[in-house]
């Protein structure tokens, strides 16, 4: 599936939002009344003070994933030099397909254009498996002396980094 990441405009808000509740309410990653459902449609506080990306595909927003950087209020992780992406959301109509795979793919070449930008991180949950796999087949490496827990909750969170110099090339090698 061919797919065209650009920046989210304000019309898109709406699609984004769904996306992201259908991709973590189906995959069971929380229930609608959890409170970081809340955060998650929340996409006009994210376009606010973080990147908000789609991915298109056939005219249709298919994705949607937030970037940010370090001291941003939306970076979790990311140090000086690192572009950190977190809440990416497929649409489950077409997960499967390699939309996934595509907008970390786009994510990587955005790094690789901004200057001071030397590495990507990313946070996962550690019942996250199938994001776990995407993230390693590009590259990524597991980093637990940055692993974190959700704080009040027993949640561990794992990071996962990729040095951007040369990623693209090893990235493509794997697929």
């Amino acid at each position: 599936m061919s797919v065209a990441l650009r920046r989210a405009a304000p019309s898109d808000f709406p699609e984004v939002r769904r996306i992201t509740r259908d991709a973590y309410l189906r995959a069971d990653h929380f229930t609608a009344d959890h409170p970081y459902m809340s955060v998650l449609e929340d996409v006009d506080h994210r376009a606010e003070h973080a990147e908000v990306w789609v991915a298109e595909a056939a005219g249709s927003v298919v994705a949607a994933v937030t970037l940010t950087f370090a001291g941003q209020p939306y970076s979790e992780i990311a140090t000086d030099g690192e572009l950190e992406f977190r809440m990416l959301a497929v649409d489950p109509a077409v997960q499967g397909s390699g939309v996934g795979r595509a907008v970390v793919r786009g994510i990587i070449d955005h790094a690789q254009s901004l200057p001071g930008i030397g590495a990507i991180s990313i946070t996962s949950a550690t019942f996250m498996e199938r994001a776990h796999v995407l993230y390693e087949s590009l590259g990524f490496e597991r980093v637990p002396a940055r692993d974190w827990h959700v704080p009040g909750e027993d949640v561990l969170l794992w990071v996962f980094r990729l040095e951007v110099f040369g990623a693209l090339a090893a990235s493509q090698a794997r697929a």
